[in-house]
């Protein structure tokens, strides 16, 4: 393989197992390779991620593989541990109230695959402090069928690679104060737009799905926003449809195909297949998203009404 005219080799100490076949947690949207790492004298055995939004991993080709598995290699080298923990400790303490995700990671930083069922501390949202773990920058594999001999069944399992956090502030979800989340509701007059009805305990939802976001969407979320900037990034949902719009909104991102209201195939602009040429990530990605009920639930409304009157004419 080249790169820039240069033969890139995979090192010798690395071998890729089941013949590269890539472990899929589709939830998720990330990938991974099957590796072991040979060292002086011990074998790392585990899950390299080669598809990870959350740090901007998307490896497509071998020569991207093998530079990427030689780079992880050397991260995990065991005498690199010791000054990872440390920048790690550092990390933490600057990051101040964050004591129950703390919890997580001081678990895992253990090694190994961790299960969430008996290993990982006991928390019922276990699946949050893991996201913020991502959030963090972190990276981590995640198995959802590895058996567990303590659980003695099949259980998810979570993999932490000490490797330098990625730059986690391009990503995931962006966040609000208290004060802002007032006047979002306020502007947004607490209206539902999926049920059609005023809901003071409707959420704020990004019309664009942070699936997409990639590494240069996410911004910040300042209390002096304008109204129409308000109107223009958010609309309200209650947790439940939220919940399903991330869903169709991960489909949509996995097969291409957008995602429907009732069934009901409109789109005002464009098709049910998402438009190849428009990147599948970044800030241009979201032009793909128009058209789309889910994205502005508001106006795809309107524009089907405005439809089925012109059809009636």
């Amino acid at each position: 393989m080249r790169k820039n005219d240069k033969v890139i080799t995979l090192n010798s100490n690395i071998r890729i197992m089941s013949n590269g076949e890539r472990k899929t947690h589709s939830k998720a949207s990330e990938e991974y390779i099957h590796v072991q790492f040979q060292y002086d004298d011990n074998t790392w055995d585990g899950w390299v991620p080669v598809e990870y939004r959350r740090t901007g991993v998307s490896i497509q080709s071998q020569d991207e593989l093998y530079e990427h598995l030689n780079s992880v290699y050397e991260q995990l080298r065991p005498k690199n541990l010791e000054s990872w923990l440390s920048a790690q400790n550092l990390f933490w303490e600057e990051k101040g109230r964050a004591a129950v995700t703390k919890g997580f990671f001081d678990s895992l930083v253990k090694g190994d695959w961790q299960c969430v069922n008996c290993t990982l501390p006991s928390n019922p949202n276990w699946a949050r402090r893991i996201q913020d773990l991502k959030e963090f920058g972190y990276t981590l594999s995640t198995d959802t069928k590895r058996y567990c001999p303590r659980c003695n069944a099949n259980k998810t399992h979570i993999l932490l690679l000490p490797v330098e956090r990625g730059c986690a502030e391009g990503n995931g979800y962006e966040t609000w104060s208290p004060a802002l989340r007032k006047r979002i509701l306020n502007v947004l007059e607490k209206f539902d737009v999926y049920e059609c009805v005023k809901n003071p305990h409707s959420l704020p939802d990004h019309k664009y799905s942070e699936i997409r976001w990639g590494s240069s969407v996410k911004g910040e979320n300042p209390d002096n926003m304008t109204d129409e900037e308000i109107r223009s990034k958010f609309q309200l949902l209650s947790n439940q449809r939220n919940q399903q719009k991330r869903e169709i909104c991960r489909n949509c991102y996995q097969t291409g195909k957008r995602g429907t209201i009732y069934g009901i195939p409109f789109f005002y602009e464009g098709t049910e297949e998402w438009d190849d040429s428009i990147p599948k990530t970044g800030k241009e990605a979201e032009r793909g998203c128009v058209g789309c009920a889910w994205y502005d639930i508001a106006e795809w409304r309107k524009r089907l009404i405005d439809k089925l009157k012109q059809n009636e004419e």
